[in-house]
């Protein structure tokens, strides 16, 4: 039977010039939580109680956001990770990312595969991917936002945004991501953030992912996402499954986080 109460660590890691905020809860194989972005690591609430009957459950706070240092000097987002994950003892992980976590993951996973047991790519971002141009006014308001330096009013707009959209319908839902967007509404204005990306990008090397994929997106999901889960499903990988969420947004761990925890345990039980 479970302990009820899993063992649960907290710490900052120097790295790489910066200090990462981290939380450790339960026992047992490694599993890496990566946020999405313009939020911190307390998006992940539900999974990190649930995975961590089972996992070692690691989740943390992305440079820049949450409790972590500031970007300060150019540096990458999964050269950090790989940092945290030397910090921590960790040689090899699954690792679950939304978005912005989902884009670090695939970076991470292409520099060192050896240390990937299996991804979960939530709505991912992909670095090298050409972003559409159409369907972007919604972002006008927030660059204005951010030219007058009011970085509370920007992270206003962007809930009001297309990806935000079906979560914030949620009332409870909505309150809890307005607390978290204003906490973390410093990264809208910060003018340098110096991050380097990963070169080539991982739009032009996805023959080289070859760790098992689930990839999970909602049905209200905005068109891009959708594109670049149709280019990771051309990945290498040979066990890559595909999960839509109906009804879901962009948030879907959050919006739908029974249907997500029931997917994504079931896909890790599975391998």
């Amino acid at each position: 039977m479970h302990s009820s109460l899993p063992k649960f660590v907290t710490g900052f890691a120097e790295v790489n010039g910066t200090t990462l905020y981290y939380e450790t809860q339960g026992e047992g194989y490694p599993l890496i939580l990566l946020q999405g972005g313009n939020l911190d690591l307390r998006m992940w609430d539900v999974q990190f109680a649930e995975f961590s009957k089972d996992y070692q459950v690691v989740r943390y706070d992305v440079r820049g956001f949450g409790r972590s240092g500031v970007w300060g000097t150019p540096y990458q987002a999964h050269e950090d990770l790989s940092a945290l994950l030397d910090a921590l003892a960790i040689e090899q992980a699954h690792l679950i990312g939304l978005s912005l976590g989902g884009r670090i993951s695939v970076d991470f996973a292409i520099k060192y595969p050896d240390r990937v047991s299996s991804l979960v790519l939530a709505g991912p971002g992909l670095s090298g991917f050409n972003w559409s141009n159409t369907g972007m006014e919604w972002l006008g308001p927030i660059q204005e936002a951010i030219r007058n330096g009011d970085s509370k009013q920007a992270a206003a707009l962007w809930l009001d945004g297309p990806y935000m959209t079906p979560a914030m319908e949620q009332e409870a839902l909505a309150a809890r991501l307005r607390f978290l967007a204003a906490e973390n509404s410093r990264v809208w204005t910060n003018t340098d953030p110096k991050e380097l990306p990963l070169s080539p990008p991982a739009a032009q090397r996805l023959d080289e992912l070859h760790a098992p994929m689930l990839l999970l997106i909602g049905s209200r999901d905005v068109p891009d996402i959708h594109r670049i889960v149709e280019l990771l499903l051309t990945a290498a990988s040979p066990n890559i499954k595909r999960v839509t969420l109906e009804g879901a947004g962009h948030m879907i761990n959050v919006e739908q986080p029974e249907k997500f925890n029931q997917v994504v345990l079931e896909f890790l039980k599975d391998l």
